[in-house]
Formats: structure tokens, sequence, C-alpha cells
């Protein structure tokens, strides 16, 4: 029953359901619209023992060790730089913490001796029909599939091809996020650095043994039209929100022209009644993205692609009877994590001067709480809260084999027939 999928988008959640389709005997090629796997990102972490179980069976988790974060504890600063509160490790790295551009790499280099990889392109059209799906792409090229997963982020291509506008799907949660790479001048050592002023949050972390850190501003404002690929609009826009804002603001904004991975868009959730329509399935934040704020995203996407694959495996490759058990085996685990993100979401950023004084003082005093693990627990039980089945491994047909060996060419131009 070797199915011959395509997979829309090359991040983390198509490499890691490429990873398991091929453990299951499919043959799989993902497309991305990137001419090259992106760089850069802010950080993501794995919490628990399902995310930490899944990381482990895929043979990744000591590469993630091996280039960890290894951030500390978040301080708040004020303007001057002095300290006046700290958070916990734990609530913001988890178990362990990665940058999504080295996670992103180490996903790719696992998967690429036997997934075909086409950068530089995307699908355009999609017509469906009784025995499998015919993909026309932006480069003129026609492939046929037996599936085709969208895996294409927030702002996925495959969504809006099968489902509909984005508009439909795609909910503002009332802010803004922007983050790059800047010089780590402020020698901050595995740890992190926040200002807050009202409607806004400006962050500054180390980064790969701190030799860069990375600079991430947060501000509230209605859902605007500025086009998500119009760079220069974007650091517009937000050098004028920040422009004044005390502390690092103003030198931070001054680098950000030179920084090589800047990266500008909405916080926003996903929210669909179904992620499968036919031969089409979407995944990770294409399909239910819980906002970069829930700490849920990636782990989330990584849990969901092991249980797409698997129920596939099981169902001997029946798409109907797999898409079903797929939603149904984590749909109350999406909710939580989505949850999770639009509580933080409120918390983020102070709306005027007293909250966020009083954020300050609730800071200052939570190390000396009886709860003050709470939170951090808190997260934990939401990234815990599912039950894994162990799904049997299929025996990879010969034909899968040859077609996807070692010694074959692990990206192309054009997509297969």
């Amino acid at each position: 029953m070797t199915k011959n999928i395509l997979i829309s988008g090359a991040s983390v959640a198509g490499p890691a359901l490429a990873y398991w389709l091929h453990r299951h005997g499919h043959a799989v090629t993902i497309v991305e619209k990137a001419s090259e796997l992106r760089d850069g990102g802010y950080a993501v972490d794995f919490r628990g023992e399902a995310h930490l179980r899944v990381l482990q069976e895929m043979g990744v988790l000591d590469d993630i060790y091996r280039e960890q974060t290894r951030t500390g504890a978040m301080a708040y600063v004020n303007a001057e730089g002095k300290k006046l509160a700290s958070m916990p490790a734990d609530l913001f790295a988890g178990d362990v913490e990665i940058l999504r551009g080295d996670l992103a790499r180490i996903l790719f280099e696992k998967t690429a001796p036997y997934t075909r990889y086409v950068f530089g392109d995307s699908i355009a059209r999609m017509d469906e029909d009784p025995d499998g799906v015919t993909v026309t792409f932006d480069s003129g090229a026609v492939g046929r599939y037996d599936l085709v997963i969208g895996a294409d982020g927030l702002h996925s291509n495959v969504r809006r091809l099968a489902f509909g506008p984005e508009e439909q799907y795609v909910s503002h949660l009332g802010l803004y996020c922007a983050i790059f790479t800047v010089p780590n001048y402020l020698g901050i050592d595995h740890a992190g650095l926040a200002f807050t002023t009202p409607g806004k949050v400006v962050t500054m972390y180390s980064a790969r043994e701190n030799t860069e850190a990375k600079a991430v501003f947060y501000f509230g404002a209605p859902l605007t039209d500025i086009d998500r690929r119009d760079v220069a609009a974007q650091q517009r826009l937000l050098a004028e929100t920040f422009a004044g804002n005390g502390w690092e603001s103003d030198r931070l904004l001054g680098m950000m022209a030179d920084a090589p991975d800047f990266y500008f868009d909405s916080v926003s959730q996903v929210r669909m009644d179904t992620w499968t329509r036919g031969r089409i399935a979407l995944l990770g934040d294409a399909a239910y993205c819980p906002s970069s704020l829930s700490g849920m995203g990636t782990g989330l996407a990584m849990v969901a692609a092991y249980v797409l694959a698997g129920e596939l495996a099981e169902a001997d490759g029946d798409h109907t009877v797999a898409f079903a058990r797929y939603e149904e085996l984590i749909r109350e685990y999406v909710a939580g994590c989505q949850k999770q993100g639009q509580g933080v979401a409120k918390m983020m950023v102070p709306e005027n001067r007293v909250v966020a004084w009083l954020l300050r003082q609730n800071y200052k005093l939570m190390p000396y709480l009886p709860g003050k693990k709470m939170i951090a627990n808190s997260v934990r039980r939401t990234a815990e809260n599912i039950a894994l089945k162990t799904y049997r491994e299929r025996r990879r047909s010969s034909s899968t084999g040859a077609r996807f060996s070692a010694s074959s060419p692990a990206t192309s131009a054009n997509p297969p027939a």
C-alpha cells in the first residue's frame, strides 16, 4: 500500500511527517516555495513525555541537545537596564530549546537521503479525482500523487486552495511580532532580557553559545493590510512603532536593516472544523496554529506528524479512515495548546502603565510565592495531555527504496510525475 505523497512546506512539520511516512513505506516529495532552507527564527522548545518520545524515536533528540540554546532565566529590566524581576528558565525553555532554523536543518539532513526536496516552487492548482490528485506547480511542472499534505504554515497555500480564503480560518490575537539576529553586544550569557512599556515588549536573548543574539519585538495592534512579503514596509512600521521606546529599542532597530533573517507577522491562531478534505490534509500551523506565544506550536506539529503517519500505516493506506482517526486523536490536544496561546497573549503586552506596573510587581513577587512553578507546570500539563499510540512499522517496498535511495539526488528543480 505504498503511497506517493506530496508535502508542501520544508520547515519543521513537513520534514517530520516525511520521516514517519518513509518509515511506514511511503514515497515522499516535499515542495518548498523558498529557494533554500530558512535559517534564523525564534527559539522553540520541547517539554514532557510526548514531545521527547517522538524526538527520541526519530533519532534527532541527541542532535537537538547538542545544539540547544541552554537559555536560562528571562530578566525584566527598566529603561536603564537594571534588572527588576526574573522569570524561571523552565517557563520559556522547557526540557530542551533550540533555534527553529537549527531544528529545520537537523530534520532536513535526517530526511534528505530518502525524500525528494523541491525548492523554489509551489503548488498552483490541485485537481482531485477518485484515484489521486493531479498537482500543477508554479513552475509549470505537473505531478500525480495519492495524497497532498499542507504543512506550509500560518499562511498555508494548500489550505487556501483546498478550503478557502485565509480570513475564514486565521484569528488575529491583537499582537504583531518581529524577530531578527543581532550581535550579542550586551554580552548576555545564556539568558534573556525583556523591557515592557504600554502595548509593547522588547526582548533580547543570547543564542548559539552567546555568539549572537535574537531581538524580539511584540506590540499590540489591530490587523493591518500590510503585505507580509513587503519587508521594507514591515521594518518602517516597526521603527515607527518603537522609536524612542527606551532601553535598547533604538539601537536594535538600527541593526534591523542588516539582519540576515528578519521575520515579521501577526500573532494569530488557525481554527478549523476539519483539517482534511478528500485526499488533502493539513498539518501543524497550517491546520491549527496555536500562535508563537503558546510555546506549543513546534511540539504540537511534531506529535501530530507522528500520529498522522501512524494512522495511515494502521489503516493500510486508507486515507479516509486514517484522516478521521488523525482528527479524532489530536483534536483535544490542539484545543489545549490553543488555549495556552490565548492566555499568554492576554498577559504578554500590557495595555497601559497601570497593567505594566502590576505585571512587574507580580514578576518581582513570583520567586517568593508558593505557586511560583504553577505557570510552568500548567504548560507542561498541556504538552503532556496526549497518550501516544505505538504504531507498527511497515516494511518499505523495494520500489520505494529504489526511487528514493540514499545515492539518489535529494533535491530537484522539477517534481516527479
